[in-house]
């Protein structure tokens, strides 16, 4: 296999992450999605009681270790058995998923920058830049919507690991971006952009 090129997207929780994906897809429609999320490390005991007993904005709460491995293995060329993630119980899905190695690896997350021996494998970083109050909006209805939450445990979880934990670890890492793309995939000029470099850069 050639040269095997992998793009990072980090951002806030609700920052337009996905949207850049969906935009990056128009021009690479053949890829290999890795989502962050995928890989945090299983918590059973939570419920919207306890919602912030474990933390989830916190770089410790991915298991780096096996999301180093499994994207060394993809840039090596080599497939991989990527574990899913249950929401709704916080922990790990028993099924996986088979992924082989293309020559575009997309990973995104929002804390995709902290851990150095992960971000040295980026070839291309990006940084979704999004308004709070959007993010929180976006992240609200989610959760609610998706993931059984009620709308205490959201505004709990969020004003006190959420908000704590983007300002801490996840704003920083502003800084390794080679790209930040402002209010992620509204801005029509930043995704021209975007497009443009990613096409110059592939080839």
């Amino acid at each position: 296999m050639d040269r095997v090129y992998l793009i990072g997207i980090c951002g806030g929780s609700g920052s337009g992450k996905t949207t850049i994906v969906r935009q990056i897809e128009n021009i690479v429609p053949d890829f290999v999605f890795v989502p962050q999320d995928n890989y945090y490390k299983s918590a059973k005991y939570i419920n919207n009681q306890n919602i912030t007993a474990f933390n989830f904005d916190h770089p410790d709460a991915f298991d780096n270790d096996l999301l180093f491995s499994h994207l060394s293995e993809l840039k090596d060329g080599h497939g991989i058995q990527m574990p899913q993630y249950d929401f709704v119980h916080h922990c790990r899905a028993d099924e996986i998923i088979n992924v082989e190695p293309k020559k575009v690896i997309i990973f995104e997350g929002i804390m995709i920058f902290s851990d150095k021996r992960i971000r040295e494998l980026i070839d291309l970083k990006l940084y979704v830049d999004t308004p709070a109050d959007v993010r929180f909006i976006r992240r609200m209805k989610r959760d609610i919507e998706e993931r059984g939450r009620t709308v205490d445990s959201v505004i709990k979880q969020y004003m006190e690991v959420v908000r704590p934990g983007h300002i801490e670890f996840i704003e920083p890492t502003k800084t390794f971006a080679d790209l930040i793309i402002p209010e992620g995939g509204y801005n029509q000029m930043a995704l021209e952009v975007l497009t443009s470099f990613i096409r110059t850069t592939l080839k």
